[in-house]
């Protein structure tokens, strides 16, 4: 089976206290089936709305400053979030799949367990986890995963959605051609900070093949 990947470099934002990773897979074939050489649609469509507009107001997504909230509770905020910046770029908003809910709560396990902040975590390939949980399937599919953690304030979700929509490579997946995402927020001891909140999201899609 042949992959393509896009990685970007590791980004720190906010005054170093939130660091985020945003890795995707250009669409993929099971089955021995080659690959087209073509990568995840960028977000330059929709450079026309402001990054501002796409946020949106805590009545919108109530929750998203708080910290001690229940972390369903944060990542349904995190979720409204997500939707209401594809609604205002004319996309349709993601469907929650379980599977990728799995692989995301796996993959926060692993930056956790190994104390690794990467898409490698663990040493594992960043499409491990979504293999693992059973998604790809059969047939053509399309991968990407944002990863940040922060602490305090920064670790909030908006603090966490404003450092992904400002940069260009986790905004390509929040705007991206995927139809599903999984998401999962962690708190634990991370390189050295305690209480850090470390949130990952998996983006999918399948495809014909």
């Amino acid at each position: 089976m042949t992959r393509k990947f896009s990685i970007t470099q590791k980004f720190c934002i906010v005054s170093a206290a939130a660091v985020l990773l945003g890795l995707a897979a250009a669409p993929s074939a099971l089955a021995g089936e080659g690959v087209a050489a073509q990568r995840v649609v960028s977000a330059g469509a929709h450079t026309a709305t402001t990054q501002s507009a796409l946020i949106a107001p805590a009545v919108t997504c109530p929750g998203q400053t708080g910290l001690d909230a229940p972390a369903a509770a944060q990542e349904q905020a995190m979720r409204c979030m997500t939707d209401f910046a594809r609604a205002g770029s004319g996309l349709a908003p993601f469907g929650d799949s379980a599977l990728l809910d799995s692989s995301a709560i796996a993959k926060a396990g692993d930056v956790l367990r190994c104390d690794d902040f990467s898409h490698f975590a663990c040493g594992r390939e960043f499409t491990y986890w979504i293999e693992q949980s059973g998604y790809y399937g059969e047939g053509c599919w399309r991968a990407g995963e944002n990863l940040a953690w922060g602490g305090g304030e920064y670790g909030t979700v908006r603090s966490i959605f404003e450092a992904w929509m400002a940069s260009p490579a986790h905004r390509q997946n929040i705007l991206g051609e995927y139809t599903e995402m999984g998401i999962d927020l962690e708190l634990g001891d991370l390189e050295g900070h305690r209480g850090a909140h470390v949130w990952a999201v998996h983006f999918g899609s399948h495809c014909e093949g």
